[in-house]
């Protein structure tokens, strides 16, 4: 069992609904917006463009941008485009350690499919 598994389930179901009513082709807004009302409809906590600050030595150096948080428990990065989801894995790395949450999931409404990866820190 990974953790919170049962929001990153509803997460990926979400995502694919989306994909079912809008398939490919969209900007990625249009995913995060239509995302964004699935998940409520569910009854989940979502923000959406949460900033995430980066700090060296007690010092802002950088501001990073999180597609959507969860319930304050798990970070969404969106993608829709030709490439894959291990393109993004490098960025979601670097908010999952900027922040105090442990899950990621990256979403890439692509032209097959909804592809999904979970991580953990």
């Amino acid at each position: 069992m990974y953790l919170h598994e049962e929001i990153t389930k509803e997460i990926i179901g979400a995502g694919f609904e989306v994909y079912n009513q809008l398939r490919y082709g969209f900007a990625e807004k249009v995913y995060e917006n239509s995302l964004v009302v699935e998940l409520r409809l569910r009854g989940f906590k979502v923000e959406t463009q949460k900033n995430i600050t980066i700090k060296y030595k007690n010092e802002l150096v950088g501001l990073y941008v999180a597609d959507v948080v969860v319930e304050d428990k798990v970070i969404v990065e969106l993608k829709s485009n030709k490439g894959n989801v291990e393109d993004a894995v490098p960025q979601l790395l670097n908010y999952l350690s900027a922040t105090n949450l442990n899950v990621g999931l990256i979403l890439n409404f692509g032209p097959k499919d909804l592809e999904f990866k979970r991580l953990m820190r």
